[in-house]
């Protein structure tokens, strides 16, 4: 019984380091995806190349935001973020810089995409959260219209 009890938990253990490091996986996306400090609007074409971010298909992503702040600060959006019930997203409760990268000519594939930058300020940021993690970018929101 003893050894089967020491099984059991092993078997337990593998299970949670797995799903954490899948957990560990997604919001590792979404950092390499959406979060960028030193990130400017004419940065836009190298940063997206340089990541790799593509569609599956590896067509152009339409639109790609940065957001300009440390890993710490962003993922606190999950913890003391307000979930909007009709956006079905987690908001920041602060403010950030972004940078809107979009795409300038519909239907190219890597490696000719090719992106106009803007930076926008005091924008909220609206997330994905999975065990208190942000997983996906949803919108950022001018600071005015946030309420």
């Amino acid at each position: 019984l003893e050894v089967i009890m020491r099984i059991l938990f092993i078997c337990l253990l593998l299970i949670a380091t797995e799903s954490s490091t899948l957990e560990e996986t997604r919001y590792g996306q979404f950092r390499r995806q959406h979060i960028n400090a030193k990130m400017t609007a004419m940065d836009c074409d190298t940063v997206i190349r340089r990541k790799q971010i593509y569609n599956v298909d590896n067509s152009c992503k339409d639109t790609n935001t940065f957001i300009l702040d440390n890993p710490s600060e962003i993922k606190n959006i999950c913890v003391e973020g307000i979930f909007d019930e009709t956006l079905q997203m987690t908001k920041s409760h602060k403010k950030f810089k972004v940078v809107k990268c979009e795409l300038r000519k519909e239907g190219a594939r890597k490696p000719r995409c090719q992106y106009t930058g803007n930076l926008l300020t005091n924008r909220y940021v609206a997330v994905d959260c999975e065990n208190n993690l942000p997983v996906h970018f949803a919108r950022d929101i001018l600071s005015g219209r946030c309420q």
